[in-house]
């Protein structure tokens, strides 16, 4: 059983080379990014990360069409063409948090098909504003899709829930249960990232989210299951800034490096 680590595209400035260039020397396996649909701008990008031996997570958040039928055609021609970069997973933010359970169901089963037919796994973000925005709506999809896999970003029920989720264990259970894919920001219950996830205010927020991927990685090892890992802290307007002057009160890329190698501390010794 392996777990990869994978940098996040989101909320780099830097030109592509040099960042893939940071990625491979920090020792990240791969990059999580979405890939332009023009051709030429997809495979130089597809073409520097195979120089720097980097794996792709094709990521797909453009459900932007408020419409059910257009955001599933938009759906279904984003993941075929992530699909045709061959990358190792594609991850989603589907659907949307106010289309109702057939529509949003459309979009899981065309996912499931796609997945099929090409062999890559496709996971489904919990996300606010996606469809498996909250706890209780994601147990609904779960009962009644059991190949359903998601990417766990535990973080935004927290902010959703208003909490750290004590009182909703069972349903918290069920889908690290279903989980393949982690983002590893550390929410709260007042919003989606922590401003330093190394500052001792922190702390219990940081142990109920080592708690849970703890779980899922147990579940892992013991189906002899690789996982993948996101190391997905962002940019502003989740990383908090000064007032006025924009600046950022931490550093994203440092902390996202040290969040990647204190789980591969903790999970690979």
């Amino acid at each position: 059983m392996k777990i990869k680590f994978y940098a996040p595209l989101w909320g780099n400035t830097l030109p592509f080379e040099k960042f893939c260039a940071n990625v491979s020397e920090a020792g990240y396996n791969g990059v999580e990014m979405d890939l332009p649909l023009e051709k030429k701008q997809r495979d130089n990008l597809l073409s520097i990360l195979k120089d720097h031996e980097l794996e792709l997570i094709g990521q797909y958040f453009q459900s932007f069409e408020t419409n059910p039928k257009a955001n599933l055609n938009s759906y279904e021609r984003y993941l075929n063409h992530l699909i045709g970069a061959a990358p190792v997973l594609i991850n989603c933010q589907t659907g949307k948090d106010y289309f109702n359970y057939e529509d949003n169901l459309s979009l899981f089963q065309l996912a499931d098909r796609l997945s099929k037919e090409s062999g890559i796994p496709i996971t489904h973000e919990t996300h606010r504003g996606k469809c498996l925005y909250s706890a209780p709506v994601a147990k609904k999809y779960f009962e009644n899709l059991p190949e359903l896999r998601i990417c766990l970003d535990i973080s935004h029920w927290c902010n959703v829930h208003e909490s750290l989720l004590e009182d909703q264990e069972d349903i918290v259970d069920l889908a690290i249960s279903r989980a393949d894919h982690i983002h590893s920001r550390v929410g709260h219950s007042e919003g989606p990232q922590v401003n330093d996830p190394r500052a001792p205010e922190w702390k219990d927020a940081m142990s109920a989210h080592l708690k849970w991927w703890d779980k899922v990685v147990q579940l892992h090892k013991a189906n002899n299951k690789d996982l993948t890992i996101n190391t997905e802290f962002g940019p502003y307007p989740y990383m908090p800034t000064l007032p006025y002057t924009e600046m950022p009160i931490a550093n994203q890329w440092d902390i996202n490096v040290y969040m990647m190698n204190l789980l591969k501390e903790r999970y690979n010794p």
